[in-house]
């Protein structure tokens, strides 16, 4: 795919890109596809597939307390558990705003290392990487940002959550789906969104403005971003996925970037 040889065009030492759809075939990929990336926040979907097979296997409940008073583990995976952006500090009663939140994420890990009795990342392992042979991927601290990781590795992520194998297809479509809707809340980096929806681990475009992805990506578009110039989207009406990673921090670049880039890549499949 031409598209991909934009990010030559970034601001970066080295990035690299993908675009596969949901049976695998990979349309396109530029840039070392093996380099292994600091994933920061992409690392949260990962981590929320690898809750939803615990959910899946019994070892916890979408509906069980975890976290503050009141929290679940699904008001931990939508960012409402009203825990603070990056501290262990309640700021707002659960499911009454759109906090995003890495403390819920940690809790959340916390959370189903002991009802598993197996270590997260670990768990992590177990549960989604060895079974999609993401042998470069590894998460080494916080479940919300410190994964690391290759386009190649998340190459498979993206064609498992399009096309689930190790999860019932009905338990991603929920993770797809808007969860607590009409919440407001600040989308860091693109700042104050109504609503600021989200689903179980997956930021969901919907009308957003200004938003991450393109301008003519599908409202159904879920995925996420992350700080250290990485992101991930699939956009369900198109019917691919984009992975793109950088060694760059998000800042302006980024918010210039992307939003082309994914309008040609979406252009060029159409």
């Amino acid at each position: 795919m031409e598209s991909l040889r934009i990010i030559d065009t970034w601001p970066v030492t080295t990035a690299a890109a993908a675009v596969v759809r949901a049976d695998g075939t990979v349309l396109g990929t530029h840039g070392p596809a093996d380099h292994r990336f600091p994933l920061a926040s992409v690392t949260k979907p990962l981590a929320a597939y690898a809750a939803l097979v615990a959910y899946e296997e019994g070892a916890v409940e979408l509906d069980e307390p975890a976290g503050p008073e009141g929290s679940t583990v699904r008001h931990l995976l939508a960012h409402t558990s009203g825990l603070a952006f990056d501290e262990h500090r309640v700021t707002a009663p659960p499911g009454n705003r759109r906090l995003y939140s890495n403390a819920g994420f940690e809790v959340l890990g916390d959370h189903i290392a002991k009802a598993s009795g197996i270590p997260f990342a670990e768990y992590l392992r177990q549960a989604v990487l060895e079974p999609l042979a993401m042998t470069s991927t590894s998460l080494d601290g916080s479940p919300a940002r410190d994964g690391v990781s290759t386009v190649a590795d998340l190459v498979r992520f993206a064609a498992e959550v399009q096309a689930p194998r190790l999860l019932d297809p009905r338990t991603v479509l929920e993770a797809q789906s808007v969860v607590h809707p009409g919440l407001k809340g600040v989308l860091p980096g693109y700042g104050h969104q109504s609503p600021n929806d989200w689903g179980l681990g997956f930021e969901i475009r919907d009308s957003k403005s200004p938003h991450w992805t393109g301008n003519t990506s599908s409202p159904a578009t879920f995925g996420h971003f992350g700080q250290s110039g990485t992101f991930l989207w699939i956009d369900p009406v198109a019917g691919v996925a984009c992975v793109a990673l950088t060694d760059r921090a998000f800042g302006p670049w980024a918010a210039e970037a992307w939003t082309p880039f994914t309008d040609a890549v979406l252009a060029e499949l159409s």
